[in-house]
């Protein structure tokens, strides 16, 4: 093959899987949030959220030792990230998150949902979390066979439990679950 040739493919991205920060990926975790509220019906949110609410969220992550991991590329740029939070507010739901995984629309299909997930998963074993639950609009097709691939099961349907965009969406529910905690406990 030809020198010039080889060095004019384009070479794959190398991505790292990394905890965020505020700091450091805010702006960029919530253009990513903002373009799906205003775009899709993957977050049943009417308007752009603001930088100032992105302090609280992280806020809200830390103090409860949740997760947020992100892809980034070998300039640092975040490609998409994974997180969860809590699912109930009463203490006996204490072993179950409510997960939520967002890849920038520029690199949607390239695998980094599910690389994601894998993170975000194994970061659940670790924190001893026994359900991961999913609430995708029913459309969401992709959202929905990823989920399936990594083994979640449908654990039912909310119809019209939402409405946007002018007509109403269906909730549906995908749950994991773990082997862990090795020896739950009620406090």
């Amino acid at each position: 093959m030809d020198k010039h040739l080889i060095s004019t493919m384009p070479q794959k991205t190398h991505v790292q899987f990394i905890p965020c920060t505020f700091d450091e990926h805010a702006q960029a975790i919530l253009d990513i949030l903002n373009e799906a509220i205003l775009n899709s019906t993957a977050l049943y949110d009417y308007k752009a959220r603001t930088f100032e609410s992105m302090r609280n969220w992280f806020q809200t992550k830390q103090d409860h030792h949740f997760p947020v991991i992100g892809a980034i590329d070998d300039q640092g740029t975040l490609l998409g990230f994974a997180s969860y939070g809590t699912f109930r507010a009463w203490p006996a739901y204490k072993y179950t998150v409510e997960h939520s995984v967002y890849v920038h629309k520029n690199h949607r299909g390239k695998g980094l949902g599910l690389q994601l997930m894998q993170h975000l998963i194994e970061s659940a074993r670790q924190n001893q979390v026994h359900v991961l639950i999913g609430g995708i609009d029913i459309t969401n097709t992709g959202s929905v066979q990823l989920h399936q691939k990594l083994g979640f099961v449908h654990a039912g349907t909310i119809t019209q439990a939402a409405y946007k965009f002018g007509r109403w969406l269906d909730l549906g529910f995908y749950q994991l679950t773990l082997d862990a905690p090795e020896k739950p406990v009620e406090d």
